[in-house]
């Protein structure tokens, strides 16, 4: 099912044309393009993200968890910044193999190099250790099966094809948390409502970019035309490869998985459990329509049951 943003009906099943954004308006769909060989870890997105939409600060309490403060996306953190520690050789963030022309170096912009002690020495002496950086985001799935479970209607499809919440009419109910199959949405404890990016949709209604997107130095969070943005990543990935760089892959790019693609995708350097990212994700309530048809089924055969006892028992 499908919500259909003027009059609050509900308009299909998941994966109809109804759950399509392009179905629902002329307008291109807008979306994310987060390209993480070149996220250098900075947060400026984070804070970006918190300060415009004004969201209650969190992720001041050390979690141990190497320079990551927030842990991960919440009602409070729409946007968070993982730092995954690997021994593994450093890599494109050691020689800068891959970096797109005219990106700045990490440490012209006050980072510190990731070198180790003995980086420039014989290969059998170099340190065996790097760090993955990611800015996540909710993906504004294609297919989101959040829309599909709302009661209220606080959750709708907008004009540029993002999913966002009406906080003003959202109940609490919580039928969101659960369905998101990337774990996305969280409830705030005070007020009981769920919370989420918009992908700065009073921005988007000025002609600006989202705060993340444009509070990013390296160009990792790149926002447009989504179909821009997948031609642009097919490129971009196509340079890393030619670079040397195998393990780099697209996730959330293609249209024909199981959300049907994703309004915010990702360049990854690793496999996507690394990051935290669910492998093969799939809307949670593509089987809802079969689950009601089996239900009526049963329940007319309980009911003929009962009809015939009943007819035979006056006899």
């Amino acid at each position: 099912m499908a919500l259909d943003e003027q009059s609050g009906a509900r308009t299909g099943v998941p994966g109809d044309t109804a759950q399509t954004p392009e179905a629902e308006d002329a307008r291109p769909r807008m979306g994310f393009f987060t390209d993480t060989s070149v996220c250098i870890g900075c947060k400026a997105c984070e804070v970006a993200c918190k300060e415009w939409n004004m969201i209650p600060e969190d992720g001041l309490d050390f979690t141990a968890m190497s320079l990551d403060n927030s842990g991960g996306l919440s009602a409070d953190t729409w946007r968070h910044v993982a730092f995954i520690e690997q021994r593994k050789p450093i890599g494109v963030q050691e020689t800068g193999v891959g970096r797109p022309e005219g990106a700045p170096d990490p440490v012209d912009l006050g980072m510190p190099s990731f070198e180790l002690p003995g980086a420039s020495a014989g290969e059998e002496e170099r340190g065996e250790f790097r760090w993955l950086m990611s800015s996540d985001v909710c993906k504004h799935c294609t297919h989101a099966a959040c829309l599909d479970v709302c009661p209220t209607g606080s959750l709708f499809r907008t004009e540029y094809g993002t999913v966002v919440v009406q906080e003003d009419i959202c109940n609490g109910c919580g039928y969101c948390i659960p369905a998101c199959p990337y774990g996305v949405i969280g409830k705030r404890e005070d007020d009981g409502r769920v919370w989420k990016c918009t992908l700065c949709y009073d921005r988007l209604g000025e002609g600006q970019e989202p705060a993340c997107a444009k509070a990013c130095p390296t160009d990792s969070i790149q926002f447009g035309d989504l179909d821009e943005l997948r031609e642009r990543a097919d490129e971009r990935l196509r340079s890393l490869h030619d670079a040397g760089i195998e393990s780099a892959q697209l996730y959330g790019r293609d249209p024909d998985d199981g959300v049907g693609g994703d309004g915010a995708f990702f360049l990854l350097l690793d496999e996507p459990e690394v990051y935290g990212l669910p492998p093969d994700p799939v809307v949670t309530t593509r089987d809802l329509p079969s689950m009601w048809r089996h239900a009526g089924v049963a329940a007319a055969a309980l009911l003929a049951g009962i009809t015939a006892t009943f007819i035979g028992g006056r006899r």
